[in-house]
Order: C-alpha cells, then sequence, then structure tokens
C-alpha cells in the first residue's frame, strides 16, 4: 500500500533563487519599460503651458486697546453699552473669509473678466476655478500669504495683489474693528436721540414760559432729576448689552444692577421731595425735563460717538503689505524631473508585479488540479462579462 506524499513547508515556499530568476528573465522588459515611459512622460510634460505662481503676503489690522475703553468706566452709566462689539478673537482667520467671500471674488472676476480667462459660463463655475488657483493662508507668525497661480506670471502677480485691494475695500464698508463697532453703535443711539431731542425742543417752545414754574420748581432741580432719568436710561441699556456677553452672575454684571437699583432708589427720593404742580405749571415742567432729558443723553452719546471716531482713526483697518507680489521668474509646475522619476518608480513596479503575476499563472498551469481552478476562473470571468 502506497503511502501519501506529505509535502514539506519548504515546498511551498518561494524561493529567493526563482524570483530572482524570474527577474533576470524579464530584465530588459524591466528596465526598458519603465525608461520609455518616463520619457514619454516628459515628453509630455514639455507640452503642457508652465505655470507660475506669485506670492504676497500683508500683516491684517491690528486692534489696539483704545483709549475709551477706559474712558467707558468713567461714565458709569455708559460704560457698557458698546459691550457686544468685543474684539475679534481670531483677526486673521476672519480676513482669510473675507477674501474667500461671494462679494471678493465677484468683484475680481468682473475686474479681469475671469469669464472669458478661464473660458466659464456662469460666475460660479469662474469662482470655482479661482479657488483653484487661488491658495490664501494664514500663519503662525500672524501674516496672511496669498498665492495665485496661472499660465501668465504678471497675472498672477497681479491677481495676487488685486486680492489685498479688494480686501480694503471690503473693510471701507464693513464695521471690523472694535473701535468701527463702537463708532457705529453711538452714531445709531447718536441719531435716535438727536431726532428726539429736537421733538423735545419744539414742544417745549411751544409750550411757553410762566414765571410761577420757575419760582417753584428751580431749574438746576428740574435738570437734576432729568439727568438722573438719563443716567438710568443708559444703565438700563447697559445692562441689556451686557446679557449678551456676561451671566447674571458675573461680579460687572452683579455692580451694574446694584448701580441700577441705587439710581431708581434716589429718582423715587427725588419725586417724593419734589414739590406738585398743576395745569400750565405741569405742563410745562414735563416738557422741560423730557428735554433736558434727551439733552443729557445726547450729551453722553456725542461724546462716546467722538471717542470712537478718534479711536478709529488711530486704529483703523490698514493692512500693511509685508511681500508685494511680482511677476515670478521661474515657473511653479509641471516640475518635469519629478514627474518623469514618478512615473518610471510606477511603471517599475507595475511591470515588476505582472511579471510576478504571469510567471505565477504559468506554473499553476502545468499543475492540474490548479489548472481547473483557473478554467474556472476564467469560465466565472467570461460569463460576468457577457461573453459566455
Amino acid at each position: 500500500m502506497n503511502e501519501p506524499t506529505i509535502s514539506s513547508p519548504e515546498d511551498d515556499e518561494i524561493s529567493l533563487l526563482d524570483l530572482l530568476q524570474v527577474v533576470a528573465d524579464n530584465l530588459r522588459l524591466l528596465v526598458l519599460g519603465p525608461l520609455a515611459v518616463g520619457l514619454l512622460a516628459l515628453g509630455i510634460t514639455f507640452a503642457i503651458a508652465p505655470t507660475f505662481t506669485a506670492t504676497t503676503k500683508f500683516m491684517p489690522p491690528q486692534q489696539q486697546q483704545s483709549a475709551a475703553a477706559s474712558m467707558l468706566q468713567s461714565l458709569g452709566a455708559l460704560g457698557g453699552l458698546a459691550g457686544a462689539a468685543t474684539g475679534i478673537k481670531n483677526p486673521a482667520d476672519q480676513y482669510v473669509a473675507f477674501m474667500k467671500s461671494r462679494t471678493v471674488q465677484d468683484a475680481l472676476i468682473d475686474r479681469f473678466k475671469l469669464l472669458d480667462r478661464y473660458e466659464a459660463k456662469y460666475k460660479d463655475s469662474a469662482r470655482q476655478a479661482l479657488n483653484a488657483n487661488v491658495m490664501i493662508a494664514s500663519g503662525k507668525d500672524g501674516l496672511i500669504t496669498i498665492d495665485a497661480s496661472d499660465t501668465d506670471p504678471v497675472f498672477a502677480a497681479q491677481l495676487a495683489n488685486a486680492y489685498v485691494e479688494e480686501l480694503g475695500q471690503l473693510l471701507s464698508r464693513l464695521a471690523v474693528t472694535e473701535a468701527q463697532q463702537r463708532r457705529m453703535f453711538f452714531e445709531k443711539q447718536l441719531n435716535n436721540t438727536k431726532d428726539k431731542l429736537t421733538k423735545a425742543d419744539l414742544a417745549l417752545k411751544a409750550s411757553g414760559i410762566s414765571s410761577n414754574v420757575l419760582k417753584s420748581n428751580p431749574i438746576a432741580a428740574v435738570e437734576g432729576l432729568a439727568k438722573l432719568k438719563a443716567t438710568i436710561a443708559a444703565q438700563e441699556i447697559k445692562l441689556a448689552s451686557m446679557r449678551g456677553y456676561l451671566t447674571e452672575s458675573a461680579p460687572d454684571f452683579k455692580q451694574a444692577r446694584t448701580e441700577l437699583s441705587a439710581m431708581r432708589a434716589q429718582l423715587n427720593q427725588a419725586e417724593k421731595e419734589e414739590p406738585a404742580s398743576t395745569g400750565a405749571d405741569s405742563d410745562y415742567i414735563t416738557k422741560f425735563r423730557d428735554f433736558k432729558y434727551h439733552e443729557t443723553l445726547f450729551e453722553l452719546f456725542a461724546k462716546q460717538y467722538e471717542m470712537a471716531r478718534i479711536d478709529e482713526s488711530r486704529e483703523g483697518a490698514v493692512i500693511q503689505v509685508v511681500d508685494v507680489a511680482l511677476p515670478p521668474e521661474l515657473k511653479a509646475k509641471p516640475k518635469k524631473a519629478l514627474i518623469a522619476m514618478i512615473t518610471t518608480l510606477a511603471t517599475g513596479f507595475a511591470l515588476l508585479l505582472f511579471v510576478f503575476i504571469r510567471q505565477a499563472l504559468r506554473g499553476a498551469a502545468k499543475d492540474k488540479e490548479s489548472a481547473v481552478k483557473i478554467a474556472a476562473l476564467k469560465d466565472s470571468f467570461g460569463k460576468a462579462l457577457g461573453r459566455r
């Protein structure tokens, strides 16, 4: 009785010498093939139009602590009016977002007629092409870098510099810095108070002047009560604005609320001590107090508005260009040597894999069991491809 032959593990292992033999048998293909494909890729790169990249670097507007920030603390009623106008945490990232905005991109598309240059039918396609050709990034050094690529080196430099110019025009229309935000806030409050002050003045003049009123209610007392009411109104605005960036348990918020309670108590006491008036006297006093109330608010807002304007002019949204984009002398791509080398290596690896698989299939075809499996595999592929 014949005993079954048991193959040793060494028989199933692929010998290194066998692999070297396969390489030696196909050495010409493995050497000449990658070289030919690499030379072909190198030749193709000469037909590709070179792309030039122009670079500009600039420092975004720096936000400084304004002089009015300390002045606000001296006016408790107005100290938090512009509280919501806080500084920008990441200014560089915000300016990058500005330059990637549709407003800036559309301005550049119209300025350089990019629809024709990029052969785009719609502006959306031109924006996509612009995003592909321009890279904008902010570095850890605080500088923003703009890399603009194009086949024309002069146009690449113009495009990179145009981004900075369009950003400057956009910033002139936006309130970005803390001083700009405060200026816009107080400007709005000032205009509203001015209108109310004008109406109060006309109402006061229409009421006439009574000597009895002035005797029973001295002007100083009337003005003091009106200013107190204006201070309370400003304090209420302060609390409303502080709720946007502070919790009610914050010390500053508690202090502001305590000050408001004290002012209201003072107002109640002053109103109790005020002599009663009737008829025309009462009408005149009411209009006079209304006038002084709006006049006090107008003075406070005007002072803060002027300080905000001074801070804005001193701070300003000034873009400081570190490196102006110049027409590049050397092309950025295609990198011919790198392309040829990568193509050669990739082709060599693919051919090496091919010869090993081919040799494995040839060896398997000599074995009956493997030949049956290969035939079944070919038949399955044929049916899947619909050839049978």
